[in-house]
């Protein structure tokens, strides 16, 4: 079973390492994450009650890492909902929704809300037109509608008393993190007051407060963590550090140091801050509210409330709440934040819709054909958020390296600061020279801004339409050197178009089409469906006598003429001379009362972007690409010279498929198998790489693949590709700086140039740079 918790307290990413570990190690749990961007961990047990899991996880936790909070989350719509203590009362003015979502928090709370509205309260977010005052006592699991949607400018207000760890529901700071962030902010002022009157003064007692002042928490914690048996630390490095600077003399510097330690910390946060922000940003297409009709009236709910079948309206501007068929109304759809596609798309009466487009002109009524669990929004934020379980190779060595550099930085610094003063007896010189190296080791600038390279990655990729379920897939698109591909659905359209008329004669192209259409309308099958809309205004005529057998073809009674339609077989079983043309595609013959018209040619057609796409992959380095398909072999290589694959197999089986890719595996090649459809997910489950195509129709093919794309394109592949090769990039020039700075400062260190100062920046300097450079790709736009 899988648990997922949210955690406040750590403001150290290689403390978070460290739980994750511990965690680990424990017999309880088979596995567990801890991701220290969005402040969760996961983990997998086989223990199903959930308070010992809990209880359990806490225990471990504190162990490693006093002061830290942990809730539980239910991890349902909406990607999580905190569950929090009963009669917990929330208190806003409804500028922001209290965050309920409808959903059931196993508790009763109160509600206090102050509304304009005017259609039902709802909490819905929208101005109905006449004020009141209500207030709720129930169960969040029906719903006080309480949507967590923004409903204006007004400013949330929660009472202090709850502390809540990740704030109201409304995205608002907490009272508590904002309080914290404030008291930090007055202490830096305080401490640096302090201790230029005392360096002015020559006073040394404001020099000793300004220290307490400005390092009495990380004193704290490192004496706390020794008591556990945990030492290296940065709270431990920094204490030794500055202590051992008093000791020698150093009085101003060891209080610089700590402060600017305090203040990098402060600014490091902030960059963590801004960085989730935007990361929670890119997951941001979770609708908040739907308005369905109830006893005559538009009432707005909770979409976990809606039921399949049920009719809800959505108004311009609105973000479509559930999938669905639009029953009323045309409008254009804004898919951008779904599938990375900028361009709106026309729909009207039947066209299906997804939940998390946006509306963008006229009001539509939707009659809901998936419930919200199962929408694609709520599978789209499942397999973004579930990604961070799925950790890169490079995550994983830095993780491990984290564990063994700070102790072996530490014994270096013991040694330097024993041997050389026992050859020398410059025993000053050499303690402060070991202090440079304390404060160097730490190595937060790799364990939080490696995964955050990562986890930025999938979320600008998401943003282009391209879902990656783990970083170690965003790594491995990196590592493919062979594509292979299925043909239906992913380099062809997978439906059929007319792509020519050929009459036996002149004068006879419009009695070719005329009939061809009437009786095509006629059948259900795909070759048929596309002759019948190949031309519009086509009238319907009067029709008896009308058969279809299956493999050959239709025939009908049109105005007393017998008219059919059909291949060779049927041609021939009638005796009608024939022609064909020298066209690759399904040939449709037309002929009424033994009269041959002509051919119309069908085909599956290949899509626009397909040469194109398969032709960058080539010039990023892909050696071979390669094409599969139950067709015949004159269709496939026709359509494989026509894309530019390099090998083309064509007759196969799904069965077959998977051979051919097994032999690519065996022979050592990196293989990423590109494909749509249910018959697709074995294969797609066996390559190195995964790719299912058409966003997540086929929910057998989402399940069995490591990447899926929204569109029927495969640019995106392209695209996901690039945002790949500029995460590698990004993590490497931050594993290059990181080490690279600290060991350039030990070095000077050890030279008796480098000073306290430069150390704090090799540590918390480096981890700012770091971080800020990770975050670089997230501001990803579709192109």
């Amino acid at each position: 079973m899988k648990f997922v918790f949210r955690i406040e307290g750590i403001d150290c990413a290689n403390c978070g390492a460290k739980i994750e570990r511990a965690l680990e190690n424990d017999k309880m749990f088979d596995e567990a994450y801890l991701n220290f961007m969005l402040k969760k961990i996961e983990v997998h047990t086989k223990e199903s009650d959930e308070k010992r899991v809990e209880e359990r996880v806490r225990q471990i936790a504190t162990r490693v890492e006093s002061g830290v909070t942990l809730s539980r989350i239910d991890t349902g719509y909406r990607g999580e909902v905190e569950v929090r203590t009963p009669e917990e009362k929330h208190e806003h003015a409804h500028g922001e929704a209290c965050g309920c979502g409808g959903h059931d928090h196993e508790h009763n709370h109160e509600v206090k809300h102050e509304h304009a509205h005017g259609e039902g309260c709802g909490c819905g977010g929208h101005n109905h037109g006449h004020s009141h005052e209500e207030k709720h006592e129930e169960s969040c699991g029906e719903g006080c509608g309480c949507s967590g949607h923004t409903h204006g400018s007004v400013e949330c207000s929660v009472d202090k008393k709850d502390n809540f760890p990740v704030g109201c529901g409304c995205g608002c700071t907490t009272p508590k993190s904002k309080e914290k962030e404030s008291n930090m902010l007055m202490r830096i002022i305080c401490s640096l007051g302090l201790l230029l009157f005392g360096v002015v003064t020559n006073l040394d007692i404001f020099i000793f407060v300004s220290y307490i002042v400005i390092g009495y928490d990380i004193v704290l914690k490192a004496v706390t963590n020794i008591a556990k048996g945990k030492v290296f630390d940065e709270n431990f490095l920094m204490t030794i550090a500055t202590v051992a600077a008093f000791i020698i003399g150093e009085h101003p510097e060891a209080v610089a140091v700590m402060l600017f330690y305090q203040v990098g910390e402060y600014f490091q946060s902030k960059a963590v801050a801004k960085s989730r922000k935007a990361i929670e940003g890119l997951m941001d297409i979770k609708p908040e509210f739907a308005r369905v009709k109830q006893n005559g009236n538009w009432v707005v709910v909770s979409p976990d409330t809606i039921k399949v079948g049920d009719v809800i309206a959505v108004r311009p501007g609105e973000k479509i709440p559930l999938d669905g068929v639009i029953v009323k109304g045309a409008t254009t759809i804004d898919h951008s934040a779904l599938t990375g596609e900028s361009v709106p798309v026309f729909a009207e009466e039947n066209s299906e819709v997804l939940s998390g487009s946006i509306n963008i002109e006229q009001l539509i009524e939707i009659r809901v054909t998936q419930v919200l669990r199962d929408s694609t929004v709520s599978k789209i934020l499942d397999l973004i958020e579930n990604a961070t379980s799925k950790k890169a190779q490079t995550e994983k060595f830095i993780t491990k390296f984290a564990a063994i550099y700070t102790p072996i930085v530490v014994i270096a610094a013991v040694l330097i600061a024993i041997i050389p003063s026992l050859i020398t007896g410059e025993w000053n010189h050499w303690v402060y020279t070991s202090i440079v190296f304390l404060v160097i080791s730490c190595p937060c600038a790799l364990v939080v801004s490696i995964p955050l390279s990562f986890f930025g990655g999938i979320g600008a990729a998401s943003k282009q339409g391209v879902l990656i379920k783990g970083s170690n897939y965003l790594e491995r698109l990196n590592e493919v050197d062979t594509f292979v591909m299925d043909k239906t659905g992913t380099i062809t359209k997978g439906s059929f178009e007319v792509i020519g008329i050929f009459p036996d004669k002149k004068g006879l192209e419009e009695d070719l089409i005329s009939y061809g259409v009437q009786l095509e309308r006629h059948s259900n099958h795909p070759i048929a469906k596309a002759i019948a809309n190949y031309k519009q205004g086509v009238a319907e005529v009067e029709m008896t006598a009308f058969t279809e057998k299956a493999g050959y073809g239709l025939s009908a009674l049109i105005d007393g003429k017998k008219v059919i339609a059909g291949n060779e077989r049927l041609m021939e079983e009638e005796k009608i001379a024939y022609k064909v043309p020298k066209v690759i595609g399904t040939s449709v013959h037309v002929a009424v009362d033994g009269e041959y018209l002509g051919c119309i040619i069908v085909a599956d057609v290949v899509k626009e972007e397909s040469k194109a796409a398969i032709k960058r992959l080539k010039e990023k380095g892909i050696k071979k690409v390669i094409m599969l398909t139950g067709d015949k072999k004159e269709v496939a290589d026709y359509i494989g010279k026509e894309v530019g694959v390099d090998q083309v197999y064509a007759g196969l089986l799904p069965q077959d498929k998977v051979t051919k890719v097994q032999e690519l595996i065996d022979k050592g090649e990196k293989v990423a198998f590109v494909g749509d459809g249910i018959n697709d997910a074995p294969v797609l489950a066996l390559a190195d790489l995964g790719i299912a195509m058409g966003g997540i129709g086929s929910d057998a093919a989402v399940e069995a693949s490591d990447v899926v794309l929204m569109q029927d394109n495969l640019m995106q592949v392209v695209k996901g590709m690039d945002i790949a090769k500029q995460t590698e990039r990004i993590v490497k020039q931050n594993i290059i700086f990181a080490l690279g700075t600290k060991f350039i400062v030990m070095l000077l260190g050890i030279f008796g140039i480098a000073n306290m100062w430069l150390a704090v920046f090799a540590d918390v300097g480096v981890s700012i740079i770091a971080i800020l450079n990770a975050i670089r790709i997230l501001p990803q736009k579709n192109k």
